[in-house]
């Protein structure tokens, strides 16, 4: 069997490049009305796959993800969130994107070629803001793989975070950083695409 993987040195042909590019950014938007279609485990499954081969700092993958799926979890988290966000509860799921804090516990297993642990175990300023970045991260990941798979994806940050973390993360090892509706838009976009800063506004070249 041929091989049909692309040497690393040779860019993708220009239509598989076009292809992704109009998936992932140039025809993908944000909704803000949800059809009530569901995910099927499978396809979270598939998600997550993608998303834990994306780059963290020493492969620590500080995020998890609590995927929300039945009307029942998703009322859980209806009262840590804003009036505005309410109404895309109605998504196929919902994730919980949280980061653990002693995510390094793991990076024996995860970064054998170095094992990076100790430099976290006294630190937890250090670990915080390394689980934080590294998990956000993640969280972008998560977008792009749920677009690559045909889902939209609408993150949302109108929530009190510490709300949810006493519902669903009580003994204090995960922390919220964000939340993403997964699934599909309700019709199409009801307005147009809201403008971007041109590369002049915010693109320093050095």
């Amino acid at each position: 069997m041929p091989d049909t993987h692309l040497p690393v040195t040779e860019q993708p042909p220009d239509d598989i490049a076009q292809a992704a590019a109009d998936r992932l950014f140039l025809n993908a938007r944000t909704p803000q009305s949800w059809s009530d279609r569901p995910v099927p485990v499978e396809t979270l499954h598939r998600l997550y796959d993608l998303v834990r081969l994306a780059p963290t700092a020493f492969n620590g993958s500080p995020a998890r993800f609590v995927f929300l799926t039945t009307p029942e979890a998703k009322e859980r988290l209806r009262p840590a969130l804003s009036r505005g966000n309410q109404s895309k509860l109605t998504a196929g799921a919902i994730a919980i994107v949280a980061y653990d804090r002693r995510f390094f516990e793991h990076l024996p297993l995860l970064s054998p070629h170095y094992d990076p642990s100790p430099m976290f175990v006294d630190e937890p300023s250090l670990a915080e803001t390394t689980a934080f970045r590294n998990g956000s991260l993640q969280a972008g990941y998560l977008i792009l793989a749920a677009r690559l798979l045909g889902l939209d994806a609408g993150p949302m940050s109108g929530f009190d975070a510490e709300a949810v973390d006493a519902e669903f993360f009580a003994d204090g090892r995960l922390r919220t950083n964000l939340l993403v509706a997964l699934g599909h838009a309700d019709g199409p976009p009801s307005r147009p695409r809201a403008p971007r800063l041109d590369v002049s506004k915010a693109v320093v070249i050095l």
